[in-house]
């Protein structure tokens, strides 16, 4: 049994469509999935087929920004749960998962339980630079943000959030060009209103030193450095370690920084880099 459904899932193909928050992923999305054949999207923490919502629910309708983070992850388990099963009761070939990085995919793929991306698509390979600069300004000056789904599936459940309907014709290539119509739906967040909450440098940096200690507290922390992502947060940590320790070690550490910020604060890390500056004796 469980070797049937291991089978069957390693068959399943994931794509990834990658680009920072706001750039338009969600307004291309539908035809991205037209022209790899795909009818599965997870974007946001929704499971769209075919124009409909079918399970999940929208990070767009979060008060707060971390929340937002967390609903588009599936860290709430009874949310990822609900969306793992409805895939194993999909029939499908592909499926197309919106990120903002390849971590964050992977990490949305390991939770519904699919495998890791085989083709990953950028944003900068869809859209032009001018493109891209419109869709930021229309999501930083003007809140908006995209629902790839028709206005009468979003009415229904967002209403509270829903703004307007924008419609897109697209020639198919067949031997007849047959224009096909994709609805989608701007929405206004309500974290789209309201200051991005952040934690301060010096915060993070002493969680991170808390974690390191706790790990091993044979390591010297000799410098943090932290930077401010859109989605989360990066940590450079420079280190001298005892002779003897292995690389296996310092992966393992990495992750248990990540896991333990992400777990106590809800806050998105988007990796953490260990450098090693001296092996003491």
């Amino acid at each position: 049994m469980i070797f049937d459904f291991l089978f069957a899932n390693n068959r399943k193909k994931v794509f990834a469509l990658i680009g920072e928050s706001g750039t338009g992923k969600s307004f291309r999305a539908k035809l991205v999935a037209q022209k790899y054949r795909i009818n599965l999207l997870i974007d946001d923490g929704l499971l769209i087929r075919d124009n409909r919502i079918a399970a999940g629910h929208s990070a767009k309708k979060e008060k707060s920004f971390l929340t937002a983070v967390r609903v588009a992850l599936f860290d709430d388990k009874s949310h990822r749960d609900e969306v793992a099963r409805r895939l194993q009761s999909e029939k499908y070939k592909r499926i197309l998962i919106l990120g903002t990085s390849e971590k964050m995919i992977n990490k949305i793929a390991a939770r519904l339980q699919l495998p890791p991306p085989s083709k990953i698509i950028k944003i900068e390979d869809i859209a032009t630079q001018d493109d891209i600069d419109k869709a930021i300004r229309s999501r930083r000056i003007e809140g908006k943000h995209i629902i790839p789904v028709p206005s009468t599936e979003v009415k229904k459940s967002y209403s509270n959030i829903f703004f307007s309907a924008i419609q897109i014709f697209k020639r198919r290539m067949t031997p007849v060009a047959i224009p096909t119509l994709h609805e989608k739906s701007v929405v206004k967040p309500e974290y789209s209103k309201r200051v991005k909450v952040i934690i301060s440098e010096a915060a993070l940096s002493q969680l991170a030193i808390n974690c390191l200690n706790e790990y091993n507290k044979d390591f010297k922390i000799k410098k943090i450095l932290v930077k401010d992502e859109e989605m989360g947060y990066r940590l450079v940590i420079t280190v001298d370690i005892p002779y003897g320790i292995q690389l296996d070690v310092i992966q393992e550490m990495q992750q248990y920084i990540i896991d333990d910020i992400e777990r106590y604060t809800g806050i998105f890390i988007e990796e953490v880099n260990i450098i090693i500056d001296k092996i003491a004796e």
